[in-house]
């Protein structure tokens, strides 16, 4: 990818990773002051008083500036619910990461939808208004009114601060500055002598003294009125989340973003109710000459009163040209800071694989977005051009129908912020009131805005500059026809863009065993909770799997990245976990196999070298243990996994074991190491995967205490645990799949078991039958006495045959009757079928005909020949 040449020419690094702060953007480029300058600028302040004070007062009358300071209060409920959202995951993404964590995928896929939306749309009338005052302030008043040229004008000034965006954001940041402490200046300077000529003797007959009934909004003509006039003033406060959408590249990343939105929406209040106290004192709200409520001076009231109020000679013509030029600088200013937001809410749902892996790239030496910020600002000429091709009124109901993509976005932000923290609520007032009520109040105010908007201002015939006539529907506003329909084109594409995701949902828990089985050897329960990222789905797994003589094994796993390369990972791992398992192996020698298929698998040259690195598998990490009933003792191995945690029965004591760990398979290092540990009757295990305890939230360690304190209380049913340690570990969306998967261990009987040990002797065979066939009648299991006799008979017989040393024998009975002979050889019989004149090599097969299973485990002594029987009904 080629792009402005220059050294800077070759293509474009993909985002390093997903995860907030992973990106690769620059961080720590933005301090407090420069997020708050970027918030107030993105919401044009001359502009938006320039364009909306005229129809505010037109609706309202003497009220403005209470339903100015009124429209304030559910964007600092939004302002809350985006500071809250970003203290836990500052993610450029904002709307769409926090919607997809808090309600999936297709929720995160409109909310991102919805900004684009929005975005795209203003920054189309925001560069044509910039090219109208461009021409104004230079005098040409026939090209300002030629839609040929101020299309040209717009396309240039989104291409000029395109560019800017390009270079870095410290310039973005440094241009803002300067403009934006200009426009705040003028303003300024514009209310004082415009409420000191107020109350001056040699006033405009039009002055109106401020009175106290202007901040009561019970005066207000009607609820028409005053609704209309609310929606009016709402959207001149949007733009402020651009502070937040710059996190990642903002110093103190969790703090700093979210303090310079509620700060923006303050200092916007202040600026916006001072102008419009002051304008409103100098100028009434009449209908006629400089009145604010004349229907003629409504799309510009500042540029109407910038003379009547500066005068127009001398400095007073210099003051009222550099408010025309404030206008200007504002609407460009505020194209510049629209297409930060949108260029990273684009990187970020490609870096989640929401979009094409292309807008994911960045810059290598100004580490600022590429591919998306040169395509929206592309998509923006785009819409600017397609639009005013078809008609100028098209374009005019276009912008008028952002409101609605804002009232969707901020809306469902607001919410998102109440269910991500559903679980913390009752932790504290402040969680209650931050994190619940307040956004839940925005996001239903939002709700509100929204529907009263779409379905009965915007929608009215009357409204706005075209009118469709719909099947059903009848005519209809255009303003909501082109609202609603931006926003139905998103959901449209919603299932193409997030089948993926759907896809490895649906294949993990697929892979993953949906219900384990009970067994003799353990109680156990488990939880897995998938991440809630748009890709963000990988390969934790875990499984409890039945082995030989009674016993278990335990395994939890984890998949390193995410995606279905992640997931069939796992779904590969999880079987060849089983499948070696049944070797009956020991751990550190199931994990040497399990990472010589991996290191296949890596190898393998039919695998798509291209694949994304972002959603492969790159690595894999595995904990297996085997727990033995009869003894006690479990048996354990790590292979770069988190270690176990074990509560002691008796004293309730948490321990976290230090076992050797061995690295991750497919990675170099040190062999594995098995160890084994004495657990007696009762003792919780508990086996986790990494996203468990350590989250945005919390660190490793610090989660290891949590759940140590959840675990205390140990003699608490497993599932009430499991609950217990997902509220307190997770109590919101997850970045990272997490496993929990606790055991509570039991020790057979010692009625259950019986063990004898015999020479290698010939005689040894009648004695074997002799003390097995009593100890079945002891049981009860007469009618399993001849085919066992006829077990231990050639299996005893083999050990006298080819071993050495003494011969024992277990009888294990549980589920099924479990019959052990081991001796001290470490050669494998081998199942054959002999031919019909050769004497022997019918044992095995006899005995695989009569047994439910059998095989051959071996020991540091030896080896160990085991079978397996159904008991009878009723036994």
């Amino acid at each position: 990818m080629k792009l402005f040449g220059g050294p800077a020419a070759s293509p474009g690094a993909l985002a390093p990773g997903a995860g907030a702060g992973e990106k690769g953007l620059r961080a720590g480029a933005l301090g407090l002051f420069s997020s708050v300058v970027l918030g107030i600028s993105s919401t044009a302040p001359a502009y938006s008083l320039a364009a909306t004070l005229g129809l505010i007062a037109a609706g309202v009358g003497l009220q403005t500036p209470v339903v100015i300071m009124l429209a304030f209060v559910p964007m600092l409920l939004i302002a809350h619910a985006y500071r809250e959202l970003n203290a836990t995951d500052a993610d450029c993404g904002t709307t769409f990461t926090w919607a997809t964590r808090a309600f999936g995928p297709r929720a995160g896929w409109m909310g991102g939808w919805g900004i684009i939306v929005a975005d795209v749309l203003v920054m189309a009338n925001l560069a044509e208004i910039a090219g109208i005052y461009g021409f104004r302030l230079v005098g040409a008043d026939s090209l300002a009114d030629d839609r040929l040229w101020t299309t040209v004008a717009g396309a240039v000034w989104i291409a000029v601060m395109t560019a800017i965006c390009y270079l870095g954001i410290e310039i973005s940041a440094a241009v803002q500055r300067w403009l934006l402490c200009i426009e705040v200046a003028v303003l300024l300077l514009f209310a004082v002598v415009a409420l000191v000529k107020a109350y001056s003797a040699d006033g405009p007959a039009t002055a109106v003294h401020v009175s106290a009934s202007w901040f009561d909004p019970t005066r207000i003509a009607s609820p028409q009125a005053f609704t209309t006039g609310f929606l009016a003033a709402v959207f001149v406060y949007w733009g402020w989340d651009t502070a937040v959408a710059v996190n990642e590249e903002t110093a103190d990343t969790k703090r700093i973003p979210g303090r310079a939105a509620v700060m923006s929406t303050v200092l916007l209040l202040i600026v916006y109710t001072l102008v419009s106290t002051s304008a409103q004192a100098f100028a009434g709200v009449g209908s006629e000459g400089i009145g604010l409520g004349n229907a003629a001076n409504s799309d510009d009231v500042l540029s109407g009163l910038g003379r009547s109020v500066f005068g127009g000679e001398g400095t007073g013509e210099f003051l009222t040209k550099l408010l025309i030029f404030m206008v200007l600088t504002s609407a460009a200013a505020s194209t510049q800071t629209t297409i930060l937001p949108v260029a990273r809410t684009v990187f970020s749902m490609a870096a989640h694989k929401a979009l094409p892996s292309r807008f994911a790239r960045l810059h290598r030496r100004y580490l600022t977005p590429t591919w998306s910020t040169v395509g929206m600002g592309l998509a923006s000429v785009g819409l600017l051009v397609v639009l005013t091709a078809v008609s100028h009124h098209v374009l005019a109901d276009s912008i008028a129908s952002v409101g609605l993509a804002i009232a969707f976005y901020y809306g469902l932000t607001g919410f998102a912020c109440v269910w991500f923290y559903r679980r913390v609520l009752t932790r504290s007032r402040r969680d209650l009131l931050f994190k619940g009520v307040l956004p839940g109040i925005g996001g239903l105010i939002m709700l509100g805005l929204f529907c009263y908007a779409a379905f009965d201002v915007y929608a009215a015939p009357g409204y706005g500059a075209t009118t469709v006539d719909l099947p059903v529907i009848g005519r209809t506003g255009g303003v909501t026809v082109m609202g609603l329909g931006a926003l139905l084109i998103g959901a449209l594409l919603m299932p193409f863009v997030t089948r993926e995701h759907t896809a490895t949902l649906r294949l993990q828990r697929r892979l993953l065993p949906r219900l384990l089985p009970p067994h003799p050897a353990v109680e156990h329960a488990n939880r897995y909770v998938p991440a809630d990222g748009r890709s963000g789905v990988g390969g934790d797994w875990f499984d409890v799997i039945p082995l030989s003589s009674s016993r278990v094994g335990l395994v939890v796993g984890d998949v390193l990245g995410s995606g279905l390369a992640a997931a069939a990972t796992m779904g590969r791992l999880r079987t060849s976990v089983r499948v070696l398992s049944r070797l009956d192996l020991d751990p550190d020698d199931l994990l040497c196999r399990l990472d010589d298929a991996v290191r296949q698998d890596t190898e393998d040259p039919t695998r798509n070298r291209t694949e994304d690195p972002a959603t492969g598998a790159v690595g894999v990490t595995c904990l297996y243990a085997v727990y033995d009933p009869v003894t006690g003792r479990c048996c354990l191995a790590l292979a770069g996994h988190p270690q176990p945690t074990i509560v002691d029965p008796a004293s309730g004591l948490v321990i976290h074991p230090e076992l050797p760990v061995g690295p991750a398979l497919g990675v170099d290092g040190p062999p594995y190491r098995s160890t084994e540990l004495a657990l007696p009757p009762g003792t919780l295990l508990a086996l986790l995967t990494d996203g468990l305890i350590h989250t945005p939230d919390h660190a490793a360690d610090e989660g290891r205490e949590l759940l140590a304190g959840v675990l205390e209380p140990h003699r608490h049913s497993l599932e009430e645990l499991c609950d217990r340690a997902l509220e307190t570990l997770l109590p919101g969306p997850v970045d990272d799949d997490a496993v929990l998967l606790l055991t509570r261990t039991r020790l057979l009987d010692r009625e259950q078991v019986a063990e004898w040990e015999l020479s290698a002797e010939p005689t040894s065979v009648s004695t074997a039958r002799r003390l097995t066939s009593g100890q079945l009648r002891d049981w009860g299991l007469d009618e399993l006495s001849f085919t066992t006799e006829l077990i231990v008979s050639e299996l005893v017989t083999n050990a006298v045959r080819y071993a050495r040393g003494q011969v024992r024998i277990r009888l294990i009975r549980d589920r099924g009757l479990v019959c052990e002979v081991s001796d001290t050889g470490h050669t494998s019989p081998h199942l054959r079928h002999a031919a019909t004149d050769e004497e022997g090599g019918r044992g095995l097969f006899i005995i695989a005909q009569v047994t439910r299973g059998w095989g051959t485990r071996y020991t540091t002594t030896g080896k160990t020949i085991w079978t397996e029987q159904d008991l009878p009904d009723g036994s």
